[in-house]
């Protein structure tokens, strides 16, 4: 393990100023997300799209990084050009998830626990070959009647620890990603307990197997209400409830907290980040940066919608959404600025 080689990869993941797409979705999930905006679910098509994405033009200025899919790290844009490489090209550092997807929790169905762990070492070690710089593992809990129960938490913080040693030996930065959705009708502090319980677990095995804190990256969920709550929690109580729960749970070593927008949407998660760097600016630890898969995306996925002549203006609108998340790292973000746009 290069532990100067993690430490600078992951500084640079949550520099000042820029955030780390997740383009990382499984072919289930993105066939769902175009479906939705009519536009089928092929390799070519999928190629075309993050190819669009990737190539919008000074992206490098507002993104540090992208997860990448398995079959993504795999394909060439449209002039031959390998997309990691296309990537590195903009300034920005490729990354790949590597877990193997959610089954249920055997005994327990209403639980998910994250696969992937048999033969890691043998994919981390092709991933470094073609480019790739830090890797991605997500871990769900959900909040429920009865659940999380202790075994889903231990099994998933066990597993998270785990990928999280296999790829600093590999040499490859580890974002580590305990998810407490956001799915369900859940209080914001039944959120902040839950969440504070995982995270502290996680913690717990990420020393236990000898993690170097100051090379990885935490992706957590922001502390939050259940989207079917009937009381939603305001902009500066999640800003507060999330950062009281991360000083609570996570320790200074780590460089930066990458949080997942996990059902916001885009204009939620943009408000919640630039809230919590305006209230906390100069009292934390570590960087407050972004990992948005959806909220990123969804605008200029609908105006794209498959067909080539609207690809400008979808790099438009994905560069507008990640400059703003970008002015919502040093908390400089307005609502103005989405007018002005």
């Amino acid at each position: 393990m290069n532990l100067q080689t993690l430490e600078e990869t992951a500084r640079e993941m949550v520099g000042p100023g820029r955030g780390i797409l997740a383009a990382d979705e499984s072919f289930g999930t993105i066939g769902k997300r175009f479906d939705a905006v009519g536009i089928e679910s092929t390799e070519e098509n999928r190629r075309d799209y993050r190819e669009m994405l990737f190539t919008t033009p000074d992206i490098g200025e507002f993104l540090s990084g992208v997860i990448l899919f398995d079959e993504t790290i795999r394909q060439e844009a449209s002039d031959g050009t390998p997309l990691p490489k296309v990537l590195e090209e903009q300034g920005v550092i490729p990354g790949i998830k590597v877990d193997g997807s959610t089954v249920d929790m055997p005994l327990a169905p209403d639980e998910k626990f994250t696969q992937g762990l048999d033969k890691l070492a043998g994919r981390l070690e092709e991933y470094r070959e073609m480019g790739a710089c830090f890797t991605k593992w997500r871990a769900v809990i959900t909040i429920g009647d009865g659940i999380p129960t202790d075994r889903c938490v231990d099994a998933n913080a066990h597993a998270l620890a785990m990928y999280a040693a296999f790829c600093q030996e590999a040499d490859l930065v580890p974002i580590v990603e305990p998810e407490v959705l956001i799915d369900g009708d859940h209080t914001i502090e039944q959120c902040y307990a839950t969440t504070e319980w995982t995270l502290n677990r996680t913690f717990g095995y990420l020393y236990d197997h000898g993690v170097e804190l100051s090379g990885m990256i935490l992706k957590p969920n922001m502390v939050i209400s259940g989207k079917e709550a009937a009381e939603q929690s305001g902009v500066e109580e999640v800003a507060r409830a999330t950062v009281e729960c991360l000083l609570r749970s996570v320790p200074a070593a780590v460089p930066g907290i990458a949080f997942l927008s996990g059902g916001q949407t885009a204009l939620q998660a943009t408000q919640h980040l630039n809230a919590m760097n305006q209230l906390y600016e100069g009292q934390l630890p570590w960087e407050l940066s972004f990992s948005y898969a959806r909220a990123l995306q969804e605008q200029p996925m609908e105006i794209w919608g498959g067909n080539a002549e609207n690809v400008e203006a979808a790099q438009s609108a994905f560069r507008h959404r990640a400059k703003m998340n970008a002015a919502a790292r040093s908390g400089s973000y307005s609502e103005d600025m989405e007018e002005a746009a």
